[in-house]
């Protein structure tokens, strides 16, 4: 799944880490997130965009699973 988080990240002048610890999961979990390995809960998909003051269809393109229905 295609996401602006790393485009966010950056906009905020975040580091992955400190994402992470504002949403509770690792750098590591950013990382899978911005490049595609890992599809956020729907829990974290929240606390991401609302962290960023964001609805979640802004952070996240939900088109490819549309496609899939």
């Amino acid at each position: 799944m295609k996401t602006r988080i790393a485009e966010l990240r950056k906009q905020h002048k975040l580091s992955q880490e400190e994402l992470g610890l504002a949403v509770g999961v690792t750098r590591q979990t950013i990382t899978s997130l911005e490049v595609g390995k890992y599809t956020a809960s729907l829990v974290l998909a929240y606390k991401i965009a609302k962290y960023f003051g964001l609805a979640i269809e802004d952070v996240f393109d939900f088109s490819e699973v549309e496609e899939e229905l």
